[in-house]
């Protein structure tokens, strides 16, 4: 699974409130709800994304609250993959029940700049940037890689169910 695309650059510890204000939390539309993905640090974060973007970031992404609206946010907003230092654990279980790529590669945001075009191996987790340097992230394997490919845990289900 290969996922291509320009950098969008944040910090550490962008917490689930960044991701999806609260306030938005009573919507359940998709395309809704990725109108105000990470709206408290970009307002314009919508419209950037929108053509296919790889987020990159610090440590612990995705950190506070339990919330599934942020990964759903995130991948209608347009967002293609993630990659970061660290995740939150519940965070990244919900992107890879949604559909949406985590890497986890140290010193991310030193090895990657805003804007670069990234080219993702999501299985060997190995990261070429701008088509030159090559990094290597950690990759995703097993039923996560299966729920991926099949473009989120519903649709695997319905998958092996048929």
């Amino acid at each position: 699974m290969i996922v291509e695309g320009p950098v969008m650059k944040f910090g550490d510890k962008i917490d689930t409130d960044i991701i999806i204000p609260a306030r938005y939390l009573k919507y359940t539309d998709p395309q809704y709800l990725a109108q105000h993905a990470m709206e408290p640090l970009d307002p314009e974060f919508y419209k950037k994304a929108s053509k296919g973007v790889i987020i990159v970031a610090g440590k612990v992404f995705g950190m506070g609250s339990s919330r599934e609206q942020a990964a759903i946010a995130l991948k209608a907003a347009g967002v293609k993959a993630i990659i970061a230092e660290s995740f939150a654990r519940i965070f990244y279980r919900n992107c890879i029940n949604n559909g949406l790529p985590l890497i986890t590669l140290p010193k991310a945001p030193e090895e990657i700049n805003e804007g670069d075009v990234v080219k993702i191996n999501v299985e060997t987790g190995e990261i070429e940037v701008n088509g030159k340097k090559k990094l290597q992230g950690k990759g995703i394997s097993g039923m996560a890689l299966d729920i991926l490919k099949a473009g989120g845990i519903m649709e695997y289900l319905n998958k092996i169910k048929s």
